[in-house]
């Protein structure tokens, strides 16, 4: 008899991923030597070489622990760790190796809350890594906003080896306030997991992010009035190098919750979830279940698939600006207005916005509204002043040249 539904499809949704991965490490690692013969980039590296002794150990102890990972082996280190504060952490030398040696098994890490989606998704990549000879890990962040919640991070890092996994970690951050206490917790998190898929020499990290949660993310987008690119939502692959991948976007919460439930793991309800002081617990908590009582059952998977046909749109328009970029400057790579004003309007702000960012606005505090001000100095000319934007950066006219500058 085979898993419980639930747990085949979050076990299937990790095993796509992490195959996805080493498809693409192999493609980046050096050539095989002569005579000798890399695996075919359908196959996994395992079948090409030896699995490492402790994955090898790992994979064993799994397939006896079957589908109750609380029984598996425990790790040998203490279950307290260390904290840190935001890590200044440096890319780890790559492991020199000996023309006999195997290198090591490349390192996958799970970010996990012990929320119900992020144990879903440790309990999964426990299973399925040891399978591919790939080595798993996970870190929990600290942010230090809840009573507790350091000793809340000690039992995340237990339930963690008893998974299996390692190296685990609790990473303690400082949440600054930039950009509003949701935004300034990501900026802190996002900060502490580059750290730590750095100092470990990871490949991926894996995040826990539902369908329910990408739906919820384009409604706060559309709310914004961000244009197309908020309405895209999370991306599957993101980050440094794609560092960051979502396996679980075309899921839905209750299913990562059901997983848990008949795989006996604790999970952790974040009280931030349901505080109506964030906009996001305003939003699932009322805003979602008042949509499909207004709009009928579906919501919530319409949602998700206008993010990635959104996304698909606003990557083609991307890559047009990028190309049309070069044309519109001149000599001295000064944007020429009449230039602009012959692209697309979608074209246009993209471009607009780009030289922005690089003048240095700020991407998350530079809204459409401020685009659109910069875009009436094009289309709109009647010798209007300069225009003020985020990180003090000036837009103005000069003699048929738009000048973005830091002011």
């Amino acid at each position: 008899m085979g898993p419980h539904p639930a747990v085949a499809a979050i076990r299937l949704a990790v095993r796509r991923v992490l195959h996805d991965i080493l498809t693409e490490h192999s493609r980046t690692t050096d050539a095989p030597a002569p005579g000798s013969r890399r695996a075919a980039s359908h196959e996994a590296p395992h079948l090409a070489q030896p699995m490492a002794p402790a994955v090898a150990s790992a994979a064993t102890t799994f397939a006896t622990a079957a589908y109750h990972p609380a029984r598996a082996a425990v790790g040998h280190r203490t279950a307290h760790e260390p904290s840190y504060e935001l890590p200044r952490a440096t890319p780890q030398e790559p492991t020199r190796t000996t023309p006999h040696e195997r290198p090591p098994s490349p390192l996958v890490l799970v970010a996990c809350s012990g929320g119900a989606d992020s144990m879903a998704l440790a309990s999964a990549l426990a299973f399925e890594a040891p399978k591919l000879g790939i080595r798993a890990g996970a870190v929990t962040v600290d942010h230090g906003l809840q009573p507790g919640s350091d000793l809340r991070a000690e039992e995340v890092v237990l339930r963690m080896r008893e998974l299996g996994l390692d190296p685990v970690e609790s990473i303690a951050v400082t949440v600054g306030r930039e950009g509003g206490p949701e935004a300034a917790a990501r900026d802190a998190r996002y900060a502490a997991l580059d750290a730590a898929a750095l100092r470990h020499g990871a490949l991926a990290v894996l995040l826990g992010h539902t369908r329910d949660d990408q739906a919820e993310t384009v409604l706060l987008g559309l709310a914004r009035g961000s244009g197309i690119r908020s309405l895209s939502g999370m991306a599957a692959v993101s980050g440094a190098d794609g560092r960051y991948r979502r396996p679980f976007l075309q899921l839905d919460r209750q299913t990562a919750r059901k997983a848990c439930m008949v795989q006996s793991l604790p999970v952790w309800d974040d009280p931030h979830n349901s505080d109506p002081a964030y906009t996001r617990s305003r939003l699932r908590q009322e805003g979602l279940p008042a949509l499909e009582k207004a709009l009928g059952k579906g919501v919530v998977e319409a949602l998700a698939r206008t993010a990635q046909l959104s996304r698909d749109d606003a990557d083609a328009l991307d890559a047009w600006a990028s190309q049309a970029e070069t044309a519109v400057r001149d000599s001295a790579g000064l944007l020429e207005c009449a230039k602009l004003y012959a692209l697309p309007p979608a074209v246009r702000r993209r471009i607009l916005r780009r030289a922005a960012i690089e003048a240095g606005a700020p991407a998350g505090a530079l809204f459409a509204r401020h685009i659109e001000e910069v875009d009436r100095l094009i289309t709109g000319w009647r010798g209007q002043g300069a225009i003020n934007l985020p990180g003090k950066v000036v837009a103005q006219r000069q003699g048929g040249r738009l000048v973005i500058r830091q002011g």
